[in-house]
């Protein structure tokens, strides 16, 4: 980061592009090492927090585009971590299910994550954590 300019350094913008990009490639590593992908931590812990839906609102909860969710659903039914049935208010569609398997799993990744997070984190202390995550979730909105 020394070799970009000061005005540069100066702009919150390019600095959160820049942490962004750290914690992509770090959680993106982990997750591999771990056998998974992100993705597979995002659509996990949606079903555990949401419950059964649709491979649209999952998708949409997750902000995860239909192409990727598909194939993540793939690999997941594959690993056992969740289960299509058809959904009874409307055959035309199916319900995405946590299995048990799948809620091991998520405790698995999410200890993955949590590691990583403190990785990414360890120059702040638990109080500046607690304030950069409350001023991020306003910028989201």
């Amino acid at each position: 980061m020394k070799e970009a300019s000061a005005r540069l350094r100066s702009k919150p913008s390019w600095l959160i592009n820049r942490a962004s990009a750290r914690a992509h490639r770090l959680i993106k590593e982990s997750m591999a090492a771990a056998g998974g992908h992100a993705y597979h931590f995002a659509i996990l812990a949606t079903l555990d927090e949401f419950g059964p839906d649709s491979q649209v609102q999952i998708g949409q909860r997750c902000g995860i585009d239909q192409s990727d969710m598909h194939t993540m659903l793939n690999e997941l039914v594959d690993q056992g971590h969740v289960a299509r049935t058809p959904d009874p208010a409307d055959r035309r569609r199916n319900l995405i299910t946590l299995t048990p398997a799948g809620h091991r799993r998520l405790e698995a990744l999410d200890t993955t994550l949590t590691e990583v997070q403190d990785d990414i984190l360890a120059p702040l202390s638990p109080t500046e954590r607690a304030t950069l995550t409350t001023l991020l979730t306003r910028i989201l909105g």
